[in-house]
């Protein structure tokens, strides 16, 4: 069972968990399910490894900040102030559920970012990069590493799913005053 919590909590768990009454098929089946969930992590932590191999890296804080489109219809959009990483300057932009009209009418929430290269560049840039939880906030996120070819003609990406846990962490996120994360950034060298 793959249950966690607190001791006194552990008495109310073993008389409510079905673990017990699981057959070894059914059981079998969540053994292989939690191996496969493993593996992809490994996978992952052997491409951030391996990304750490590379010669140009570069990391910033970055904070999130609310503000409103002079659209027709007002929607909330997150933006970062510019930044500078690898001697490129950068701007993040997020937006919740996908800039669906009224947000504010589900409780489902997602947030998704895109990564601007404001700087202009001699030859197309070649880019690994993720965005993880800072040092001063406490959301949990899976980290994804999304890969994009910056150039004067194609300088942001398309909006991505920034990849938090669950709703919950990202109503967490939207209810603080900024958001504050992590973004890596590796160039991918010719």
């Amino acid at each position: 069972c793959p249950w966690q919590g607190p001791f006194h909590e552990l008495s109310v768990h073993e008389s409510e968990c079905t673990h017990p009454t699981k057959t070894g098929n059914e059981l079998m089946e969540i053994l292989d399910e939690m191996d496969q969930t493993r593996k992809k992590e490994m996978q992952l932590y052997n491409s951030i490894f391996s990304l750490l191999s590379f010669e140009k890296i570069g990391y910033t804080e970055v904070q999130f900040r609310p503000y409103r489109t002079d659209d027709f219809i007002t929607r909330l959009y997150y933006e970062t102030p510019r930044l500078t990483v690898l001697n490129q300057t950068w701007v993040l932009k997020a937006r919740v559920n996908d800039s669906e009209r009224n947000p504010n009418l589900s409780c489902k929430r997602t947030l998704s970012f895109q990564l601007i290269l404001k700087s202009k560049v001699n030859s197309p840039m070649e880019c690994s990069f993720l965005l993880l939880e800072g040092p001063y906030d406490d959301v949990k996120i899976n980290p994804v590493i999304y890969h994009f070819v910056f150039s004067n003609e194609s300088n942001e990406t398309d909006y991505m799913a920034l990849p938090i846990v669950d709703s919950v962490e990202c109503n967490k996120l939207l209810a603080a005053k900024n958001i504050n994360l992590r973004l890596f950034i590796f160039q991918i060298q010719k």
